[in-house]
């Protein structure tokens, strides 16, 4: 797969936002988050997203569907800081029979902070893959 994503820079873009707030242990030596923990926050408004649709990721796992992580990037535009309160927002952005793209704008207080993209597969516990569920499918956004 490859990541053929561009995030927009505007928020309105992004049917959803995610709230969070950076502790102290996420940052490094410098006092900023270490770039390791925004792969955190994408997953935290991941999985926050389906739950706000109703869908948590339980019942996912349950109908014997994983989502597995097949690549990632974020581009970091302005260091979080500890205490920061950060708004995740996220955009279903393309989608094809057995996997999907998301793409997320982090921002503090307005300002852009990252973007990233993240693509997933659908998988059986075996690891192999299956077909998205129609209504993930259906959240992409028009191309």
């Amino acid at each position: 797969m490859r990541l053929d994503v561009r995030p927009s820079l505007d928020p309105a873009d992004y049917p959803f936002r995610h709230r969070l707030r950076v502790r102290f242990v996420e940052t490094d030596a410098m006092g900023i988050v270490h770039h390791s923990n925004y792969l955190h926050y994408l997953e935290e408004a991941r999985v926050a997203y389906l739950r706000d649709l109703d869908r948590p990721y339980t019942e996912l796992r349950d109908d014997g569907v994983d989502l597995a992580v097949l690549e990632c990037f974020v581009q970091y535009r302005s260091p979080l800081r500890f205490d920061d309160l950060v708004d995740v927002h996220l955009v279903m952005a393309a989608a094809t029979r057995a996997t999907f793209q998301m793409a997320y704008l982090l921002g503090v207080a307005g300002e852009v902070r990252a973007t990233g993209v993240t693509a997933h597969g659908a998988v059986n516990a075996a690891g192999r893959p299956v077909r998205l569920p129609g209504w993930l499918a259906a959240l992409a956004s028009p191309a």
